[in-house]
């Protein structure tokens, strides 16, 4: 977002084509169930490979990749445990977007406007 960007109609300014397309970057990070379920997890606390696997129960190729991903889009971090590596969530804005859309889905799942219904509509 830029100063010159116009103002949003919440008060808060339009993103810029660029912050579009940043944001857009970082979303992506959060497009598929099993980095949802991954962070998820992390959004307890830290946890190693190993934790995360026994947490959801999926294979350890699968989960590094996916984690190889949250990383590169600075969504998790990474410290050494001894030989192990430890994965969180990089900051408690992750955690916060993360709380907030399980919140919209109990929303729409409480209003019936679940993605089915979502999906019929348009």
């Amino acid at each position: 977002m830029s100063p010159t960007d116009p103002p949003a109609t919440d008060g808060a300014p339009a993103l810029s084509r660029d912050a579009a397309e940043r944001l857009a970057d970082t979303m992506f990070a959060l497009a598929t169930p099993s980095r949802l379920q991954i962070l998820s997890a992390l959004r307890a606390g830290p946890r190693t490979v190993s934790e995360i696997i026994a947490e959801i129960g999926m294979e350890q190729s699968a989960v590094s990749h996916q984690l190889r991903v949250l990383r590169d889009h600075a969504v998790v971090s990474v410290e050494r445990r001894g030989r192990e590596r430890l994965y969180m969530l990089r900051d408690e804005h992750v955690g916060a977007l993360l709380d907030h859309a399980r919140r919209h889905l109990l929303e729409l799942q409480q209003t019936g406007r679940t993605r089915r219904r979502l999906d019929r509509a348009s």
